[in-house]
């Protein structure tokens, strides 16, 4: 075989070899876009369970520590990324809002325990990422109407504290609005 027909095969091989992984690329993309999970129905029924307002119970308890019995709970869940229809791998974030109606007495030890102290919105360096201006609009019927706002960083970064957590109490008013969210 002479150097030019060597030349010529292992440049056709070459090129066959880019030909057939460029063409699995492309069946692999295909094959995620057209996702036979990404259905409509699927990203409707997403869509209405985020819309959802929950009021059972919030479980597991130590996500939010040291609440007592309390009177009430609504709360609701968005995707932040990832997509929960669709079958490629990755995984999905999620965020939860929710207003807790507590009992006086629990909303006082509450704020003591954890040194709840007048919220500063104006403190940009030392203020969360969030606040209960940022609640959902299907929340905010729940947020009390003039609300006198504490935050705790000890309370945020309590154990366990599996997530992400924002929590802002007001005495008054024995309300505590929280965001987790998944990491």
């Amino acid at each position: 075989m002479t150097r030019r027909t060597l030349v010529a095969v292992l440049g056709g091989s070459a090129a066959l070899l880019l030909v057939v992984v460029v063409g699995c690329v492309g069946a692999a993309i295909r094959a995620v876009d057209n996702d036979p999970g990404d259905t409509p129905e699927c990203r409707e029924r997403v869509r209405a369970e985020e819309a959802k307002v929950r009021t059972n119970r919030w479980a597991p308890p130590e996500q939010l520590p040291d609440l007592g019995d309390y009177l009430e709970i609504h709360w609701q869940v968005r995707s932040l990324s990832g997509e929960p229809c669709g079958r490629a791998p990755g995984p999905v974030d999620w965020a939860y809002q929710g207003v807790v109606r507590l009992r006086l007495a629990d909303a006082r030890t509450l704020a003591q325990r954890y040194g709840f102290a007048p919220y500063a919105s104006a403190e940009p360096d030392q203020a969360p990422l969030t606040s209960p201006a940022d609640a959902w609009p299907a929340l905010a019927p729940y947020l009390p109407a003039a609300p006198r706002w504490r935050h705790s960083r000890a309370y945020d970064e309590a154990t366990p504290s599996i997530r992400w957590r924002t929590a802002f109490l007001d005495v008054e008013h024995r309300t505590l609005f929280f965001r987790l969210q998944d990491h």
